[in-house]
């Protein structure tokens, strides 16, 4: 093999490599907020005993569920401008990925919600609370706990999905990967960085999931 390796043709892209980083970090970061209070909303809906919002809400799980990103990504981005709402690659990719994500974030809240004991609820409408009080004091804690763990993977899948939206021209960390390539033609060596970046990236997110978890769950369970 006769394979050159000139990792030092990447330095005068650094910046480029920053900024890719952090767009990923915001996309990553507003989706999942965006996508939890989407997810928590149609969870909810998902378990009412109202079919008016029952039905709605398992239409647009398995409607999202059962297509894939790219497909829901490009309705967004080439699709809306024809009902005449054009919006840019990065606000494009942000309602995407916050639709997807709250499709399954949806499903992860429901099956919390529903490993809670009907037992517990009634205790909770016998101490007085009202039907709010008591999702939020006797649910919503321990669904959330029990849940965490898949909840968080989740978090840390759409991170890594976030390279799909260099498909329709967002420069995150994959579209800037895509362009240095384009430059330096030194793909080896981009890629393997970019690998290594997610690498980063996807442990630095577990650790911060794990740190959450410890100081909301196991040291108030201490308290």
């Amino acid at each position: 093999m006769n394979y050159n390796f000139k990792f030092k043709a990447l330095a005068p892209y650094t910046s480029e490599i920053i900024d890719g980083v952090i767009l990923t970090l915001q996309l990553s970061a507003v989706t999942m907020l965006l996508g939890l209070a989407i997810g928590l909303a149609v969870a909810i809906a998902s378990i009412s005993p109202k079919s008016a919002l029952r039905r709605p809400a398992r239409i647009y799980v398995e409607a999202i569920r059962n297509t894939p990103l790219i497909v829901q990504l490009f309705i967004v981005f080439f699709g809306l401008p024809t009902l005449g709402i054009k919006l840019g690659a990065n606000s494009a990719a942000l309602i995407a990925l916050s639709i997807n994500l709250g499709a399954y974030s949806s499903e992860i809240l429901r099956a919390g919600f529903e490993s809670i004991r009907p037992s517990q609820i009634e205790a909770g409408r016998s101490l007085g609370l009202t039907a709010a009080q008591t999702f939020r004091h006797v649910v919503l804690f321990p669904a959330i706990k029990s849940i965490y763990p898949a909840l968080a993977s989740q978090f840390v899948l759409l991170m890594l999905t976030t390279s799909i939206v260099s498909s329709i021209g967002a420069t995150e960390l994959f579209g800037q990967a895509a362009f240095i390539d384009s430059r330096t033609y030194r793909s080896f060596e981009v890629y393997a960085l970019i690998t290594l970046s997610y690498l980063f990236l996807t442990l630095a997110f577990r650790s911060l999931f794990s740190a959450i978890y410890w100081l909301v769950f196991v040291r108030r369970s201490r308290a």
